[in-house]
């Protein structure tokens, strides 16, 4: 590599020959700082010199701004130690050279004085000590710079102090020489941007400013500073092609116009010469073209790119300069002869292939041919340019007129330069020899197309391997070899169709067609012919050439059975389908339509033959539905929309050609004052929209080259229609569809055939089906209300039978449903009614039908009664028509009604079925009855609440409640009406007074009974309504009665004082047999007791209980004992304040003694039993039914699993326990208010 080399002037020449090697060797050992102005980054620097002996001549004239010749530091070298000497010789001389010095305007100076020891052995007497000599050199030459003046003290001497006054001499010199390059550097720097600055005005010249900028490269090449070199020249190459685009913008510059000169000489770029003195001088004279200007500044910038490791940046820089400079002469209207770029850029390539290969070794170009394939590619295309313009690629070889251009375009080549000429492989002898021959351009053009494809292929870019050999099938086409060519152009359409490039497919398609019918393949000629017919890309008369291609190979009448099958999608395209019914869904033998809606490709108007669809059959899956109900078949979608995957060239916006773009605008504004300085278009999905798709990809998918062609599959059952036109656009065809067996249908293929050629579509996808059922006849009725006649609605589907004179239905008769008989009743199938002929007996009735087709509806009426239950004894078993024992109907509860709902079930044989069908027949009971027993001291009363839950008003007469055991007993009815309404969603509430003789029994079966009818109807409209329910324990057997007692000394209670309650529990009868033997005890006196627990509890937060709250009492089972407890109790408010609740429960102890021993921590203290706060009030409302928390145990439940008696509680029936104090309220006053309130008057 270049070493620096910065000029020195050196005075005293003998005496600096001596030292001259050891100054040489030295001086750039040792790397030096080199900080710049304007806030460069500081570079570590090796400094060359070059020392010159000191002439004036040498030094810069004034306006001479050459670098390269510039003395930096000047130096004078003596060795003198006499003063006498000194004064008569060396010091005028001194002053002579500075006098020189000063006149140039140059401060960058040093002197050296040499001292030795021979010299103070040689004039020991007469010479004054050397450091007077030097303190004279200082005080004449170095007043104000000491330093300017250095001593070298026994330089070829190998000592310490000789090596020290070395370093200090080299540290000295390194100093000063940067200096001195630093501070001219900057003002060469500052003078070449002034003369840039003046390139607006008249007379300004690119080529001058080149030279001087160029300079400033060589001076940081030979720094080894070869970023900043190359810096320089992307600056001119940027200002040069500035002016170019201005010129093409109108804004022109007198100094282009040397440019602007025809072209000579297309030798190509020369890169291997560091540089190109013939193309500078041409430069520096202004004689030089624009390709001698490009080539030159290039190959300086691929050296700089070399010395800088970056060889694949010289590929990617001269790609983008071959084609810059075809743009550029066109912009600046150079003449040039044709052919001569494309042996310019051929040449190049191969000159930036060749230099790249003598700076890298094999593996290197083969791990980076990413960065050379364009130049290989490139190369091709103009070799096929030149074969083109010089006759070499047609059949019939070049012509004169050829051969006369061949030799114009060598003759620009010029001669050979010699760095080539012993190169077997250079470019000049490979565009040469390409020239010559037919043979020897096809080897030359297969050899670069074969490499450039193998690269594409070897980075994985196929697309621009595919495009090479879509270049290298025109070139077969050319040569008269379709076979070749075909296989290339099959690869390109590939991509262009999976990627959806619509026009380079119909090219490509083109070109396809147009091999296969040189090579006489018919078949292949004809799909392609159809997709081309189909193609909106061409003309209307190119699409009804290959149309006519078509109909005229189908109008051939050659041999019968063999038939040209293609695909239906490249001739016409289905669109729609739809089903007349639209259900899809017919019974059999039903007519059922298939209208098509298919889009014609074809330009005009195309007669078919025939159109037909083959079906598919499955019974398996098919519609046979026996009882159950229609809605359950499976649904068809009565029309289908069919997406199109067109595989033939269609408008970019296909929806199968990939991913739509999504596309977003970039601008680049100035950061000065943000004027926009371009704009363009980015894809933001570029990911998917270029991605490669699998060439293992299915045929028959929507990428594909050509669609499938595939045969018609004859089937048992198939639509077909003959003589269609298809006119261009969208046809209806309708079929009429095969109906006859039951199944489902599935329409698989589509086939339309035109003479001898046959389209098929050979999948019809989304499926379409429609199904053929056979459906059994069904019987079904509406839901109705109990209690009432109603008319019930009976809807026969006939299904596949068809109903016969003479046919009748046998519906079994029951006493909970009676069919009541009627003087007309008609049956209407679909429109017209007919009579229907009923007969009745005990236990069957008979309906004779009318004859009915199939598939039709029968509806007819009959008058029933669903009778309510009333909970009576259930009768004798009955049997139905099939010998099935009837049970009686249970009422449940609707989940879709607030009524309560009952199903009667009766048989019918019909004539259609061998079998008995059952029908439930749902009725709904209008009312919801409830029960309760109220009491009043010893006294009670019986409430019965009718609710109507249904949706019409009612009328209740008649209303009675009876008691059937006991003939003593009188129910009082406390109801003043006869006649009550009762509205929709409204109650009526029932009352009566319980009264008895001698006592009172503890069980009452009750019967509620009442007439009602919907409202405005006549007396005979009433229907008897029974409600049946039971009493148990209805005796009153205590009484509990309280007091509250204010504080001593008050007469009112007080918030937030004790108060006595004082309750009291009085036992009112004597005890039944049975309570004796149920929960008695007889205590040491023979007295029969019972325990009861109390709890007072206050839910309503109005007091608070104070001490225990509950307990057990021991009462006498005898009339009117009685026993009082003492509570104290605090209110919390003052007011009227209802009493606290009083619960009186029984307490039954265990009964048995249990052989294992119970743990003592599971008995409870008698003060700490705890009642669940339940309100018996909330209990069932029949005294038969015990509430599930009617009976607590004491204990807990994992006691009780481990076999330990306990006590539990249980809660009296309605009725046993009457408490005095339900109702009963107190007066409580307010606290004592103590409050001081202070008034100032004034």
């Amino acid at each position: 590599p270049l070493r620096p080399s910065e000029q020195l002037e050196v005075v005293s020449k003998g005496l600096f020959t001596s030292l001259y090697t050891s100054l040489a060797q030295q001086l750039p050992r040792e790397p030096m700082e080199w900080r710049r102005t304007y806030g460069r980054a500081p570079k570590m620097i090796h400094l060359e010199a070059n020392f010159v002996q000191f002439k004036e001549e040498l030094l810069p004239k004034e306006g001479n701004k050459a670098l390269l010749t510039f003395p930096f530091l000047h130096i004078y070298w003596t060795d003198c130690c006499d003063t006498e000497v000194y004064k008569s010789t060396v010091k005028e001389d001194m002053m002579r050279w500075q006098n020189s010095l000063r006149t140039h305007g140059s401060a960058d100076w040093v002197i050296i004085v040499v001292e030795t020891n021979d010299t103070k052995k040689k004039n020991k007497t007469n010479i004054l000590p050397r450091s007077s000599i030097v303190d004279k050199i200082r005080s004449d030459f170095c007043n104000k710079q000491n330093d300017r003046c250095v001593v070298l003290s026994d330089p070829l001497k190998d000592s310490s102090r000789s090596q020290e006054s070395w370093n200090s001499l080299l540290l000295k010199l390194r100093t000063l020489l940067l200096m001195s390059f630093t501070k001219n550097l900057g003002r060469f720097e500052d003078d070449m941007r002034t003369l840039r600055e003046k390139r607006t005005q008249p007379g300004w010249s690119f080529c001058e400013y080149f030279m001087v900028q160029e300079e400033l490269a060589f001076v940081f090449e030979m720094l080894q500073q070869f970023e900043d070199a190359l810096v320089q020249y992307d600056e001119l190459d940027a200002l040069f092609t500035q002016y170019v685009l201005n010129f093409g913008a109108g804004d022109t510059a007198n100094w282009l116009g040397s440019f602007c000169a025809p072209v000579r000489s297309w030798s190509g770029l020369l890169l291997r010469r560091p540089i190109d003195m013939e193309k500078r001088d041409g430069i520096q004279r202004g004689e030089a073209s624009l390709l001698d200007l490009r080539s030159y500044l290039f190959s300086r910038q691929c050296t700089l790119l070399i010395f800088l490791q970056r060889p694949w940046e010289v590929t990617q820089r001269a790609l983008e300069l071959l084609h810059n400079c075809v743009q550029e002469l066109r912009l600046l209207e150079v003449s040039v002869l044709d052919g001569a770029l494309d042996c310019w850029v051929f040449l190049s390539c191969l000159e930036v292939l060749h230099r790249i290969e003598g700076c890298c070794d094999q593996a290197q170009l083969a791990a980076n041919c990413s960065h050379t394939v364009g130049l290989w590619a490139y190369a091709t295309d103009k070799l096929k340019c030149l074969g083109e313009l010089c006759g070499l690629v047609s059949e019939k070889g070049p012509t004169s007129e050829d051969l006369n251009r061949t030799v114009d375009l060598l003759a620009g080549l010029g001669d050979e330069r010699p760095e080539t000429v012993n190169s077997l492989q250079s470019p000049y002898k490979k565009l040469k020899e390409a020239l010559s021959s037919v043979e020897a351009f096809e080897r030359h053009y297969l050899e670069l197309s074969h490499a450039a494809m193998e690269m594409y292929c070897a980075i994985s870019r196929l697309r621009s391997a595919r495009l090479v050999g879509k270049s290298l099938a025109e070139f077969y086409m050319r040569k008269g070899d379709p076979e070749r060519a075909e296989s290339f152009l099959q690869e390109a359409l590939k991509s262009y169709v999976s990627e959806g490039w619509s026009l380079p497919v119909t090219h490509t398609r083109r070109q396809i067609a147009e091999c296969q019918k040189l090579l006489g393949r018919t078949e292949d000629y004809l799909q392609t012919s159809a997709l081309l017919a189909g193609d909106v890309n061409l003309t209307t008369e190119e699409r009804k050439h290959f149309c006519q291609e078509i109909l005229s190979f189908a109008g051939k009448t050659g041999d019968k059975s063999h038939k040209v099958s293609l695909s239906m999608s490249v001739f016409t395209q289905l669109t729609r389908l739809q089903f007349h019914p639209a259900t899809a869904s017919v019974h059999s033998g039903a007519i059922l339509q298939v209208e098509l809606t298919l889009r014609c490709l074809m330009p005009v108007s195309v007669r078919v033959q025939q159109l037909a669809a083959s079906i598919h059959f499955d019974v398996d899956h098919g519609g046979t539905h026996g009882r159950s109900k229609g809605a359950q078949r499976q649904t068809n979608p009565g029309t289908v929309e069919f997406i199109q995957s067109s595989s033939s060239a269609g408008p970019p916006s296909s929806s199968n050609a990939g991913p739509s773009l999504e596309l977003d605008e970039i601008q680049d504004r100035s950061p000065s004052d943000n004027s926009l300085n371009s704009t363009g278009v980015v894809c933001k999905n570029t990911h998917l929209v270029m991605r490669r798709h699998d060439s293992s990809s299915p045929p028959d998918t929507p990428n594909c080259v050509s669609p499938p062609t595939v045969a018609m599959k004859e089937g048992a059952q198939m639509l077909k229609v003959q003589d269609v036109m298809l006119e261009p656009g969208n046809n209806s065809i309708t079929f009429t569809a095969p109906s006859g067996q039951p199944g489902t249908y599935t329409l698989r293929q589509l086939c339309a055939t035109v003479g001898e050629v046959q389209f098929v579509l050979p999948h019809i996808y989304p499926s379409v089906q429609y199904e053929v059922y056979s459906q059994e006849p069904q019987l079904t009725v509406e839901p109705l209300t109990a209690g009432l006649p109603q008319m019930v609605k009976f809807t026969l589907l006939t299904g596949h039978y068809a109903v016969k004179k003479g046919d009748a239905l046998q519906l079994s008769n029951t006493d909970t449903m009676p069919i009541l008989p009627s003087s007309s009743c008609s049956a209407r199938i679909s429109s017209p009614a007919s009579i229907l002929s009923i007969q009745s007996s005990e236990k069957v009735t008979s309906i004779s039908l009318p004859p009915t087709p199939p598939y039709h509806t029968l509806e007819f009426q009959l008058e029933v009664l669903c009778i309510i239950p009333s909970g009576s004894e259930r009768p004798a078993n009955e049997r139905l028509t099939n010998g099935e024992v009837r049970h009686r109907p249970r009422s449940y509860s609707h989940p879709d009604t607030p009524m309560t709902a009952i199903d009667q079930r009766m048989s019918i044989d019909c004539p259609w079925s061998i079998y008995s069908t059952l029908l439930a027949l749902t009725f709904y009971i209008p009312f919801k009855t409830k029960h309760s027993l109220l009491s009043a001291g010893n006294r009670k009363y019986i409430q019965v609440c009718v609710q109507n839950v249904s949706d019409m008003n009612f009328t209740l007469a008649e209303v009675k409640l009876t008691e059937k055991q006991h003939a003593s007993l009188e129910l009082q009815s406390l109801n003043t009406k006869t006649q009550q309404l009762l509205c929709s969603k409204h109650s009526v509430f029932c009352l009566w007074e319980v009264r008895w003789k001698d006592d009172l029994p503890s069980c009452l079966q009750c019967v509620f009974s009442a007439n009602f009818s919907p409202l405005n109807q006549d007396v005979s409209a009433f229907k008897p309504f029974h409600y049946q329910f039971q009493f148990e324990r209805v005796t009153t057997l205590y009484s509990v009665r309280a007091e509250i007692l204010p504080p001593t000394g008050e007469q009112h209670c007080r918030s937030g004082f004790l108060c006595g309650l004082e309750v009291c529990i009085t036992r009112l009868t004597e005890p039944a047999e049975g309570e004796l033997a149920e929960d008695s005890k007889t205590d040491t006196d023979g007295l029969k007791t019972t325990k009861l627990m109390y709890e007072v509890a206050d839910s309503s937060s109005n007091w608070a209980v104070c001490g225990k709250s509950s307990g057990m009492v021991s009462m006498p089972m005898t009339a009117n004992a009685t026993h009082k407890v003492q509570i104290e109790v605090m209110p919390l408010f003052a007011g009227h304040l209802p009493f606290p609740k009083i619960k009186v429960l029984k307490y039954l102890p265990h009964t048995a003694a249990v052989a294992i021993q119970p743990d003592p921590d599971s008995c409870v203290e008698n003060d700490s039993l705890s009642l669940l706060d339940k309100t018996l009030d909330d209990q069932a409302d029949t005294a038969s039914i015990r509430s599930r928390g009617s009976v607590h145990s004491v204990g807990s439940g994992d006691q009780q699993q481990k076999g330990v008696a306990m006590p539990r509680l249980e809660p009296f029936s309605p009725g046993q326990v009457f408490n005095h104090t339900q109702a009963r309220q107190v007066l409580v006053l307010p606290s004592t208010d103590d409050h001081i309130m202070e008034v100032n008057a004034t």
